[in-house]
């Protein structure tokens, strides 16, 4: 990946001071390793752009902390269950304090797969066709003559994986079909229910976009190349994937999927930054996978891979979202 250099441009920033900033990262998902690591390296963007920060744990000593130290800003950087299904932007509501990121309604909203793809498709976006399927239904009607159904309706090859959860955790392509039972265990071991839709053949792509003073940006398109599957470990450690920045599309593709990024930020009520990823396939269709509200930070992450390719200093970039997260909850 790419990193920052000092002659890139700088983001515009909006005007105001903001300090001090409270870093969450953490918790207890199966996300907590990718987390501490985004946070880190949010923290130390925005001590290099001069903003004082804090990074603290979800554990029992925050909701003291916070209420002791009374940050101009909370910006939680939590991937996984807790930290992108709502229920910690709830309580931080509560608190009264302005955070970057998505109101809790609408983390949840995104968080739940077969939600989401409802809303996406309201907007008139392409989703793959799909079906959800708990557990314990699967268990009763018996799961063999389910998954025979499912086939039979989807067709070969499919996806499943945990109607919710990030980070590729529980997810499996399905190519033959004496491999769908195994895929299914695999996706119960992260949730009790599954969301199995048809897989998209094409170019893999994320879009992220930012919110700042001008306005909703899509950063330029990241192509994810890999000869295996995009799990765990190709996201998050260096050398299984291989990534072009910004994507190779010709410009009519390269917009297409920037505005597809947008309106599924836009269709979910998302804020300040969110990452889309999407299937291109060979018809030029941009197919939504789903919508993070809290995308990776890390060093092998898409967005700020993006940020870069954009020209911009992470961070600069990341002060100016913090900068318009503060402005934003004054209005």
């Amino acid at each position: 990946m790419s990193s920052p250099t000092t002659d890139l441009p700088d983001a515009p920033s909006t005007s105001g001071h903001v300090g001090p900033v409270v870093i969450l990262a953490g918790g207890l998902s199966h996300e907590r390793d990718v987390s501490l690591r985004s946070g880190r390296r949010v923290a130390d963007a925005l001590r290099e752009a001069g903003i004082e920060v804090h990074v603290h744990d979800v554990d029992a000593d925050l909701l003291r902390f916070l209420a002791e130290s009374r940050p101009s800003l909370v910006w939680p950087v939590l991937h996984g269950a807790s930290g992108e299904d709502g229920s910690l932007q709830d309580v931080l509501a509560l608190t009264g304090l302005p955070t970057v990121g998505t109101g809790p309604r609408e983390s949840r909203q995104a968080w739940t797969k077969p939600v989401a793809k409802a809303e996406l498709l309201t907007a008139g976006l392409h989703t793959p066709d799909y079906v959800t399927l708990p557990q314990a239904l699967f268990r009763d009607l018996g799961a063999q003559s389910v998954l025979d159904l499912i086939e039979d309706r989807l067709g070969l090859p499919l996806v499943v994986k945990p109607v919710r959860g990030g980070s590729a955790l529980g997810v499996t392509r399905v190519e033959r079909s004496a491999d769908f039972p195994r895929a299914m265990v695999d996706c119960f071991a992260y949730g009790d229910t599954a969301l199995i839709e048809r897989a998209v053949d094409g170019v893999e792509l994320a879009v992220s976009v930012v919110d700042g003073p001008e306005g909703l940006e899509a950063l330029p398109p990241v192509e994810i190349v890999t000869d295996g599957a995009y799990d765990y470990d190709a996201r998050y450690n260096p050398g299984p994937v291989e990534y072009f920045t910004p994507a190779r599309l010709d410009p009519s593709d390269a917009a297409a999927v920037s505005d597809v990024a947008v309106r599924a930020h836009l269709a979910l009520g998302l804020k300040h930054l969110s990452r889309t990823d999407i299937i291109l396939d060979s018809a030029g269709v941009p197919w939504v996978l789903e919508v993070n509200v809290a995308p990776g930070m890390t060093e092998t992450s898409l967005l700020p891979q993006a940020a870069v390719a954009a020209g911009y200093q992470l961070p600069a970039l990341y002060r100016r979202i913090v900068e318009h997260a503060a402005v934003s909850a004054r209005n």
